[in-house]
């Protein structure tokens, strides 16, 4: 305001902390209005949830059926939203020119891809408080200590997230769909998400139990279902993969 009492325009960007803020209130809005994405990050974990819990379709081995899957279920919804999600959506925004010229804005760039995980980050929690209620509709009962899950779902996040990135980063928006569809649908059947791992041969095991999914849904359920400590051992693997995937995403990313 001037001495005149007149108001003078103050042109400049908002604080940083405003913009991510306000960019990731975005980013999860429109991902909460995509019918196509709640589908596949909501709905079909709902649904394996609910049928493979009541119908007796693959032996998940000793005690409940719903102790065995809500944290392979847990493990799905983490992938399917910081993994298929991210790139699909992120794909075709750098398909139609919208990373490029939110690139151009003062949003800095990595404060975008902060705001992005940020979204990511609140998707699941919706996700795992809806999962949750259902699991206990139908009966579940967790165990173990609640660090060792946080640990895990974040460090899953991570994997997934820098997977999705370098997938979104790299590839044309078509190849990335269906790319991401196809993975999604392989680590839903051979990630030990609802078919155990040890009801495939002993040589695919091994290789399959160095899967992210299979790291993540292998530790939540020695935590959940077990009452088991810290999983050091799946840990490292996510660890691994959050390193290399975000690493990887961030050298060959292109916004173009």
């Amino acid at each position: 305001m001037s001495a005149l009492g007149t108001y003078s325009p103050r042109p400049g960007a908002a604080p940083l902390p405003r913009m991510i803020a306000a960019q990731a209130a975005l980013e999860t809005r429109m991902l909460l209005r995509n019918g196509e994405q709640l589908l596949l990050t909501a709905v079909i974990p709902a649904l394996l949830l609910v049928l493979f819990s009541t119908v007796d379709i693959v032996d998940t081995g000793a005690g409940e059926a719903v102790d065995f899957l809500t944290p392979g279920i847990l493990a799905l919804a983490v992938m399917s939203t910081a993994f298929t999600g991210q790139a699909i959506a992120t794909g075709f925004e750098r398909r139609y020119g919208v990373l490029k010229r939110l690139g151009t804005s003062p949003l800095p760039r990595w404060a975008l891809m902060t705001a992005k995980t940020v979204s990511v980050l609140v998707t699941e929690v919706l996700q795992v408080i809806l999962l949750t209620v259902i699991a206990f509709a139908l009966g579940w009962d967790p165990q173990g200590n609640p660090l060792a899950v946080l640990l895990l779902l974040v460090l899953g996040t991570a994997a997934f997230s820098g997977l999705g990135l370098l997938m979104a980063g790299t590839l044309k928006a078509e190849a990335t769909l269906a790319a991401a569809n196809l993975v999604f649908l392989l680590l839903l059947v051979g990630g030990g998400v609802i078919v155990p791992l040890d009801k495939f041969p002993s040589g695919a095991q091994d290789v399959l139990g160095l899967l992210p999914i299979s790291a993540l849904s292998d530790g939540l359920r020695d935590v959940l279902q077990h009452g088991a400590g810290m999983p050091w051992g799946d840990l490292g693997i996510l660890a691994v993969w959050a390193v290399a995937g975000l690493a990887a995403a961030g050298r060959f990313f292109r916004w173009e």
